[in-house]
């Protein structure tokens, strides 16, 4: 993608796909450049000595997290002493936390600690050297070649956690589901099975901090709510909203619902739905919609199957009281708009902005436009990013409904699975990465390793708290036996950074 992060090789110019998350203005980082390169050409006038070198090191730390990456790169190649301060996994750890934010960074290393902690207890050596190393493990990440593999994410490596069992100790196979990751628990429930039946059950599995483990799901048995599927469901911290839906006898649903996970010692993970009261108004029922969170307070749908049975292109947020006791929804009528659809996905992506991607049109084509939902300065509007699908390697195969969109770490989206215009269901990755310019090279293609899943369309996917796990249960997928579907109850990881 252009910048050299090969060991002695010379930094590209800077980069605008990565840029200091920093208030300081542009004229304040060239001052800045300027003076460290000034500093660092008088390094040979005075001999073993010169201004910079003689700067404390936590005072260069503060200068180097004002600067974009490929000028961090530049600064390293000026001496060996630069070269050891920029290359060190204290500044790379504040660069991730930087740029990436500190929930992903703390969960980054609450992970690699659990997993060291598992790795330790497993093995028979008690040496002091071995306790030396694992603490300097627990303590120091790789984070510049974590920052690079994110960076140049070119593949993802999957593995199949788990496969289910003939009893009740497994969620049953489904679609159209939701399938979330709140306060470390996957939480399902949900979809369409077998029949055309809907489901109304909850499940919920442990997982925290090991990301791989065989997962032991628990079934909440609330009743409530009722059956449906394709109903949309978002996280904000320790509680999940659900709104909408549709049960087998084809009744579109408009009521929301407040789930909340709770980590007992006594009894482990519990789990309570509520209605929640959102006074008189409401959006018209319906499904097959998208839906998420938006500034960690609030929550958006769009589109979706109406009454009607025809598709709708209305868009709705829900604001949200600070004890999720009470909501009041509200529509946004704002020119232009995304057109009407179903079966397409919302992400928020952070800075106040949304993705909407895909899904099926009023006249049953597949799309493939990606529009973006700004709430800046409480300004509520769409915006629309125009790119062309020949100028994209491997573009065409682009237009999907029935995919998932999942925020991961680094800020950008990857998008899975779906199915094309013919119903073929779909097994490839997509990055969309809106920080690139110009916006033909947002989208790049990501192989996948390890374990293959079947193609597979309106499954559910979900990432942890890092973003660098994402979590991928069920959906349609093509039946072996006959030209026909099934339904699939598969659960898998994709892992983006397995060389770590």
């Amino acid at each position: 993608m252009g910048r050299k992060w090969e060991k002695g090789a010379q930094p590209s110019e800077p980069d605008p796909e990565i840029s200091s998350s920093s208030s300081t203005s542009t004229a304040a980082i060239k001052k800045i450049k300027k003076q460290t390169t000034s500093m660092a050409e008088s390094s040979s006038n005075y001999g073993s000595w010169s201004p910079i070198t003689h700067i404390a090191q936590d005072h260069l730390f503060s200068i180097l997290l004002l600067l974009p990456i490929d000028s961090i790169l530049s600064f390293s190649m000026t001496c060996k002493r630069f070269k050891s301060i920029a290359y060190s996994d204290t500044l790379w750890e504040s660069i991730c936390r930087r740029d990436w934010g500190p929930t992903s960074v703390d969960a980054i290393k609450s992970s690699s600690s659990s997993s060291s902690s598992s790795s330790s207890s497993s093995s028979s050596s008690s040496s002091a050297s071995a306790t030396d190393s694992r603490h300097h493990h627990l303590h120091q990440l790789p984070w510049r070649e974590l920052y690079r593999q994110v960076y140049q994410l070119d593949s993802v490596s999957c593995h199949r956690l788990s496969e289910p069992d003939c009893d009740e100790t497994f969620p049953g196979p489904r679609a159209s589901h939701s399938f979330n990751f709140v306060s470390g628990c996957l939480v399902l429930f949900g979809g369409g099975c077998e029949g055309g039946r809907h489901l109304d059950d909850t499940w919920v599995a442990y997982i925290g901090n090991d990301f791989k483990k065989t997962l032991n799901w628990q079934k909440i048995n609330s009743g409530i709510p009722s059956g449906r599927f394709g109903h949309s469901s978002v996280v904000f911290g320790d509680f999940i909203v659900l709104f909408g839906g549709i049960n087998d006898h084809g009744i579109r649903q408009n009521d929301t619902w407040v789930g909340q996970v709770a980590l007992n010692e006594t009894f482990g993970v519990t789990f309570s739905w509520r209605l929640l009261d959102v006074g008189s108004t409401a959006p018209p029922p319906r499904g097959a919609h998208a839906g998420c969170s938006i500034d960690n307070k609030r929550m958006l749908i769009h589109g979706g199957i109406g009454l009607s049975g025809l598709r709708v292109g209305d868009t709705w947020v829900l604001d949200l009281s600070e004890n999720f006791l009470f909501g009041t929804w509200q529509e946004v009528a704002t020119q232009p708009s995304p057109s009407a659809r179903s079966g397409h996905t919302l992400t928020y992506v952070g800075k106040n902005q949304t993705v909407l991607f895909g899904g099926r049109g009023l006249g049953y084509e597949v799309l493939n436009d990606v529009w973006l939902f700004d709430t800046t300065d409480g300004h509520l509007r769409w915006l629309q990013l125009l790119f062309e699908l020949q100028n994209i390697p491997g573009g065409l195969s682009l237009p999907r409904v029935g995919h998932s969109a999942t925020l991961i770490l680094g800020g950008r989206l990857l998008i899975y699975g779906g199915e094309d215009s013919y119903r073929r269901r779909k097994d490839d990755f997509w990055l969309l990465d809106l920080n690139t310019i110009p916006s033909v090279k947002m989208w790049k293609r990501v192989k996948s390793r390890g374990y293959k899943p079947n193609c597979r369309s309106f499954h559910r996917a979900c990432a942890d708290h890092s973003g660098r796990y994402l979590y991928v249960y069920g959906g349609m997928v093509d039946a072996v036996e006959s030209s026909g579907l099934r339904f699939d109850g598969e659960l898998f990881l994709v892992e983006l950074t397995p060389q770590l």
